[in-house]
């Protein structure tokens, strides 16, 4: 039987306070997105979470990060030898050797190369002086290839001319990639993927998506990955985590949940038969 990786307890999550982005509001206001969420994620499992718009993906996946507390409830992340247990109030750097988290904000680093961008996922590991081993550059450079930036990965990135080193010289779905290769190089149990392929061309999709499930299957990490890849998330995904606004997740295979109305109810249409 597989072990729970991730585990949430009626969790309520949402925003409070006057900082609530996108809302206007009075300082001590709450906002819920959802609430009463109850679920458990295994290790060795991909699990992608189908929902439109506005139904709380990306705040699920920041609340589960540590970036923003819960409204109520609890969760429990374990699986990290020797490491039980993170409480949701133990924002330590424990955390961040057992948690990535891929978002989809763009982020402009001026004069930062791709390798150093990679670099940050391994500084949960160095020396307080931020020191680089060898082994961590071999890790740098094996999540790069990984990605499909072979010829970037190494600290020394040449013969590629010197600008494409460079984080902002690159596309959207490059960067995208870059910052994918970043969390493999973090190399926690637990990753968490805000629409990884968004900008990304069809082959690195699936390249992507195909990347991640393997390393749920053969290193026995707990991938969850928000996305719109309907296709591809029930052809590639272990589970599925169907949200529908206001009424919280199912959690299920993707052939037992294509047997119910639970994804007309959560997209308000037969998604599958869009010309009916």
């Amino acid at each position: 039987m597989c072990n729970a990786s991730i585990t949430t307890n009626n969790l309520t999550i949402g925003y409070a306070g006057i900082n609530t982005p996108s809302l206007e509001g009075r300082a001590g206001e709450r906002f819920v997105v959802q609430s009463d969420l109850s679920f458990s994620l295994n290790e060795g499992e991909m699990v992608c979470m189908l929902g439109p718009n506005g139904c709380g993906k990306s705040t699920l996946l920041r609340t589960l990060a540590g970036l923003q507390p819960p409204l109520g409830g609890e969760y429990s992340l374990s699986g990290e030898a020797g490491l039980s247990s993170i409480s949701v109030n133990g924002l330590s750097a424990k955390r961040s050797k057992h948690i990535a988290l891929v978002l989809t904000e763009r982020m402009s680093l001026d004069n930062t190369t791709v390798h150093d961008v990679v670099a940050m996922g391994r500084y949960p590991y160095t020396s307080f002086l931020g020191g680089l081993t060898e082994a961590d550059e071999q890790i740098i450079a094996e999540a790069l290839e990984q990605v499909g930036f072979k010829h970037l990965s190494g600290a020394n990135p040449a013969p590629e001319p010197l600008r494409r080193s460079f984080f902002n010289s690159h596309s959207d779905g490059e960067k995208q990639r870059i910052l994918i290769a970043k969390a493999l190089a973090q190399q926690t149990p637990v990753i968490l993927l805000d629409e990884p392929t968004a900008h990304l061309d069809l082959p690195h999709r699936i390249l992507i998506l195909r990347l991640l499930r393997r390393l749920a299957h053969e290193q026995g990490k707990t991938v969850l990955i928000s996305t719109h890849e309907l296709e591809l998330a029930l052809a590639l995904s272990d589970r599925v985590m169907l949200m529908t606004p206001g009424k919280g997740v199912v959690l299920d295979t993707a052939e037992a949940l294509k047997k119910t109305d639970a994804f007309t109810r959560a997209f308000g249409m037969d998604i599958f038969h869009p010309l009916d």
